[in-house]
């Protein structure tokens, strides 16, 4: 696990209506609609202005810990003077010390087994902007790779 301290950045794309909760299920159900809606109205290539293909998948105002509701938001880099689109969200991430984790293997499998590990760690956890990024190496569902980003205290 590597510590780094990742300055703030902007994105633009959906944000999930409502917060979800990992209660039951809910936030898979909620969070792969969103992703359906990114993926199908192809969202990433509405963005004027992004720095990359990279897809970011961000959990944010969580009410406590990962057992209590949080946001979500799917979107990509853009510069911080981005207008946004209609009928599109903006996001951004403050400056923050992150443990960078990777998924690797199945999709959507090793996600939830990444995530899993992560609330059953000892992590110091800030509870401010975990983010995971889909870069090319995300493509290949069989066996993809994915970097986790958890926001820890100092």
């Amino acid at each position: 696990m590597t510590h780094n301290s990742i300055p703030g950045f902007r994105l633009i794309g959906l944000q999930l209506a409502h917060p979800t909760t990992n209660q039951n299920g809910q936030s898979a159900i909620d969070c792969g609609h969103l992703w359906q809606k990114f993926e199908t109205e192809n969202i990433a290539e509405l963005l004027p202005e992004k720095l990359g293909d990279e897809i970011y998948a961000v959990y944010f105002d969580y009410e406590g810990d990962h057992t209590q509701p949080f946001s979500y938001f799917i979107g990509c880099k853009v510069p911080e003077t981005t207008p946004v689109p209609a009928g599109l969200s903006s996001l951004s991430i403050a400056t923050g010390n992150y443990v960078k984790l990777m998924a690797k293997g199945q999709m959507p499998n090793c996600m939830s087994d990444a995530w899993t590990a992560i609330w059953n760690s000892d992590l110091n956890r800030a509870y401010t902007y975990d983010f995971e990024i889909y870069g090319e190496q995300s493509k290949d569902w069989s066996n993809a790779q994915v970097e986790i980003f958890v926001a820890i205290k100092p």
